[in-house]
């Protein structure tokens, strides 16, 4: 169906971008601006974005390539693992810093800018790239048309990345759009970790992030996933995640929401295998007049699937936000087990929360179970810490930090867990 559009990029635009790229991109990225053109906005639960920042950007700005790490502002460096020699750092539309050990190009790894890949592994990519299905509409057919930076992995049968692999999406010049599109493939027994931070600068004026990941985890093989995000208020944050298991594979998420901005994020997983599972994690913490809509979605596809979603909000002033877990389960997916639990703490009478577990079960030899809890932090456990001598703030701050816990301490690198619970105490305080 044909809708009217405010339509601010024209074929022209498209075509710069697919200059020097291969025939099946240019298609791919002509696909999208027609979907942009003719595609609705998403529809979502209970938040309207039809006033939001959609194509209000610059869609490209070039940088300049640096020779060392330590060229970087230093609130960049902090974020890295200085020990790991695995290092991608994106600015603005592209790369301006890539590392790989040696010991990982030995064993096949591939860990590069996605463009490099297009370049050099154009078959592999070309199986994979916008293959994963995440839903069409008018926000990811932009981000299919102009995609720019990213990251391309390719872990190689029975190989385990031991170290994590580190990359950093820097945003600091007004009006240039973040549109990094992540790709990872993980073949047969293999392993990997990859660790993911997207920044922004203070903006004066608005800006849109538009981001994609998406996962490809083959029988056997182990991905895990863990991002911080921490953009300002001028940031409007579309990010879409999607990851498909074959036989006995998993995927895990864990992911921390700092934003101070409007977000939409959507994860989805697809037990498509005998055996594969699922792991979903993540905090997210708004104030001001902040709106954030979450979606955690698995679709169990296989038979003794297993899954597991956990999310935890915390809403401060007028903020508000929507958290939807969704476990389905279709026909066939025999002996399946899905969990999802999703709590909101409401600090301050105007905050507002709402999680809603949601279970589609087509199949009857299953197990399911969902919770969720939506409220203010607990008068007794306020009044049994300030009986102790604890401040009322400094009480609600610490139930707060207890209440989020179970996502902090999974991220897998320590300067990860120390920046987030360094933007939470900013956030409360």
């Amino acid at each position: 169906m044909s809708v009217e559009a405010n339509v601010r990029f024209d074929q022209e635009a498209v075509t710069r971008f697919s200059q020097g790229e291969p025939e099946w991109l240019t298609q791919l990225r002509q696909e999208g601006f027609a979907g942009y053109q003719q595609l609705p906005l998403p529809k979502l639960e209970k938040t309207k974005i039809d006033k939001w920042n959609i194509d209000e950007f610059t869609p490209y700005k070039e940088e300049a390539a640096l020779s060392s790490l330590e060229e970087l502002p230093q609130e960049i460096k902090d974020l890295l693992d200085a020990d790991n020699d695995n290092v991608i750092v994106q600015k603005h539309s592209g790369i301006v810093y890539a590392r790989i050990s040696d010991s990982l190009k030995a064993q096949g790894v591939l860990f590069m800018p996605l463009s490099q890949a297009i370049r050099e592994h154009s078959d592999l990519v070309k199986k994979h790239l916008f293959q994963c299905g995440i839903e069409k509409h008018k926000i990811t057919a932009l981000h299919q048309a102009l995609w720019s930076g990213g990251f391309f992995i390719y872990v190689p049968k029975n190989v385990e990345v031991k170290e994590p692999l580190q990359t950093v999406i820097w945003g600091m010049d007004e009006e240039v759009a973040l549109l990094p599109h992540t790709l990872i493939v993980a073949d047969v027994n293999s392993k990997v970790t990859v660790v993911e931070n997207v920044v922004g600068a203070k903006y004066a004026r608005p800006v849109v992030v538009n981001g994609m990941v998406e996962v490809f985890a083959q029988s056997g093989a182990k991905v895990r996933y863990a991002s911080t995000r921490s953009l300002s208020e001028k940031v409007t944050d579309y990010t879409y995640r999607r990851g498909i298991t074959e036989n006995d594979a998993r995927i895990e998420w864990l992911l921390g929401d700092m934003n101070l901005g409007n977000t939409v994020a959507n994860t989805t997983t697809i037990l498509s295998g005998n055996g594969s599972s699922s792991d979903f994690k993540s905090v997210a913490i708004a104030n001001g007049s902040q709106k954030e809509n979450f979606v955690a979605r698995v679709v169990h596809l296989g038979t003794h699937t297993e899954s597991n979603i956990l999310s935890r909000g915390v809403m401060l002033d007028e903020a508000t936000a929507i958290f939807n877990g969704i476990t389905e389960m279709k026909k066939g997916a025999e002996k399946a087990n899905g969990e999802q639990a999703e709590n909101i703490l409401m600090i301050g009478d105007r905050a507002r929360g709402d999680a809603n577990p949601i279970l589609l079960i087509d199949e009857d030899d299953v197990m399911a179970g969902h919770a969720a809890s939506v409220g203010p932090v607990s008068p007794l456990q306020v009044y049994y810490m300030m009986s102790r001598g604890i401040e009322r703030k400094e009480a609600e701050r610490l139930i707060i930090n207890g209440f989020v816990a179970p996502v902090v301490d999974s991220l897998p690198i320590e300067g990860m867990k120390k920046r987030l619970s360094m933007m939470i105490e900013g956030k409360l305080s």
